[in-house]
């Protein structure tokens, strides 16, 4: 095919469309940082992970699937103010768009699910499984893909955005066709009503059985016991998680039916480019609301974290740690090693020629230059002062 520059156009002013294209691209580099660092987390916390948490990564899986796939073909096209390449990639934007988007709101609904069963039915949410997480997470893909191939297979069609720098759904394909229009029916009750009532019932459901538990553990102990802020912890999470579905998809779900089955021509293009861009933020709002808010997630980042720390500190302070780890083979860093060991200040404190655990202040402690120390005796009592505190003359016989 040819170049569908001349096809599709941008239907909004250039400073607009430069705004679209600054705004992918901070979205896009934030997604890359809280995807990739949540799924490092939960690979590095691997043989632990919760049946529940399975979707989490599911979850993290499809925001970066979208994130790989769709802002390096919107970023370029935002900012030359127009689509720059052919229509077979415009099928391909369109595809992932879908595919990926329906994957995380699917993923949201089988989540909510999930924790609704753990919360509300114990004796039933203690026999789910992670055989039960990787079968479900399954169905997300299978259930999303559905949708997504749909347009392919001439259930429904694919094209430009009205914005004309970006590719989806063709909504306005209605008013033409029969299938058109029941696919984008079938795609908002069981894409958006269905996911977004399973998603409100569950989570209202946690909350009444949450804030009865509150109550009941009140009466009896005091409100700041583990069971009171377990429960406040399942409440923010849910309200954050349904505040993130609203703020991110709503938006989009309105104007693509007002542009559906509405009069297509009265719909601004700047209304669907700004619903496309809130659609995109949920692929860096969700990873940060379960690294926020998940207690061993966040635990596990921070060790993490301290360990690249002291790495870091290892690097810079020219340490070797390896030194301070029992007896070296070879003869030439035990060598190095009974030297920093016998090396003492005159206050009795080791330099910072060994390993990092003799750097109790970071980084700046190991390099700062050390402190001597004189012991000035006083009839029969003596005191301990720095040598750079006496006169210069005291300094040249001390020294």
């Amino acid at each position: 095919m040819g170049n569908a520059s001349d096809l599709f156009v941008s239907n909004i002013s250039k400073e607009n469309d430069f705004l679209m294209g600054a705004i992918y691209a901070i979205f896009g580099v934030l997604s890359l940082l809280s995807n990739g660092i949540l799924l490092f987390v939960a690979y590095r916390k691997k043989p632990s992970l919760k049946p529940a948490e399975f979707f989490i990564v599911n979850l993290s899986i499809s925001d970066l699937g979208m994130t790989i796939t769709l802002f390096p073909l919107a970023i370029p096209s935002s900012f030359a103010h127009k689509w720059l390449f052919d229509e077979l990639t415009c099928q391909y934007y369109a595809f992932c768009g879908v595919l990926f988007g329906l994957s995380s709101l699917t993923n949201l609904t089988v989540l909510s699910s999930v924790c609704c069963l753990k919360v509300c039915y114990p004796h039933y949410g203690n026999k789910f499984s992670s055989s039960h997480a990787c079968f479900l997470v399954v169905g997300v893909w299978c259930y999303a893909s559905i949708f997504a191939v749909g347009p392919l297979a001439q259930w429904g069609q694919y094209g430009p955005e009205p914005y004309g720098t970006a590719c989806c759904v063709d909504w306005k394909a209605t008013s033409t066709e029969l299938t058109a229009m029941s696919y984008i029916i079938c795609l908002f009750l069981f894409c958006y009503m269905v996911p977004c009532t399973i998603i409100f019932v569950s989570y209202i459901f946690i909350f009444l059985t949450v804030r009865g538990s509150r109550q009941a553990v009140q009466q009896h102990v005091s409100p700041q016991n583990k069971t009171a802020n377990a429960h406040n912890l399942i409440v923010k999470l849910s309200v954050a998680v349904c505040i993130g579905f609203l703020i991110a998809w709503s938006p989009y779900a309105v104007v693509a039916m007002w542009a559906a089955f509405g009069d297509f021509g009265r719909v601004p293009p700047m209304s669907f480019a700004l619903a496309a861009i809130l659609s995109k933020s949920s692929t860096l709002y969700n990873p940060t609301v379960y690294l926020v808010f998940k207690p061993n997630f966040r635990k596990s980042l921070c060790r993490d974290a301290e360990q690249c720390r002291r790495c870091l500190c290892s690097t810079l302070c020219g340490c070797e740690p390896s030194l301070t780890q029992g007896n070296s083979s070879n003869p030439s860093q035990r060598n190095r090693n009974e030297i920093s060991n016998s090396t003492r200040l005159s206050n009795g404190l080791p330099d910072c020629h060994g390993a990092c655990r003799h750097c109790p202040e970071g980084v700046a402690g190991c390099l700062a230059t050390p402190q001597r120390t004189a012991r000035i005796m006083t009839g029969s009592t003596h005191s301990e002062v720095a040598v750079s505190q006496l006169s210069s003359e005291f300094q040249s016989d001390f020294l």
